[in-house]
């Protein structure tokens, strides 16, 4: 199974990428449905508007945060899959959040959101050959590749629960 090599993804990445290197990517994201249903189901309804310090985000913006970031890196994904190689923009995370109402939003349509996306994603990155994953393309005006983007779209999950354990559920 393919493994993105360092020069296919900006530094910035390379957390994102160690939390899921080794692993049979298209199998991890698969795995993540049960595992972010799962844990996301186990917060409890009083912690979903709440921010461990002032500026954090919610919970249930870091939720929203998740499904932003799926929906950008898989747009990336298909766009160089697809021998689309014109440069896209950068992805500026907070200016998203400030730009997001989550408050008239349900938690549970929030992670159902999250897990559509995920497995609609899925269907497509199923499709893509060791081919199309080697294939590369400039976002955030770095070079990446379709593959890395798997990764770090895994890896990004990962991050998030970790800190929402340390962070928001102690």
């Amino acid at each position: 199974m393919y493994q993105p090599f360092s020069n296919e993804y900006a530094p910035y990445y390379e957390g994102y990428i160690k939390l899921v290197s080794g692993q049979n990517i298209l199998r991890k994201l698969k795995n993540q449905l049960n595992e972010v249903d799962d844990f996301l189901a186990e917060i409890p309804a009083e912690k979903h508007d709440y921010a461990y310090a002032d500026g954090k985000w919610t919970v249930k913006e870091v939720v929203a945060h998740l499904i932003d970031t799926e929906r950008v890196m898989a747009y990336r994904a298909m766009r160089f899959s697809r021998n689309d190689f014109t440069p896209l923009p950068g992805f500026d995370q907070d200016f998203y959040m400030q730009n997001v109402d989550v408050s008239k939003r349900s938690f549970s349509d929030l992670v159902d959101e999250l897990l559509l996306m995920r497995q609609a994603n899925l269907y497509f990155f199923k499709s893509l050959t060791e081919e199309d994953y080697k294939k590369k393309g400039i976002a955030s005006e770095r070079e990446v590749s379709v593959g890395a983007l798997l990764f770090i779209m895994a890896g990004h999950i990962e991050h998030h629960f970790n800190v929402l354990k340390a962070k928001y559920l102690k």
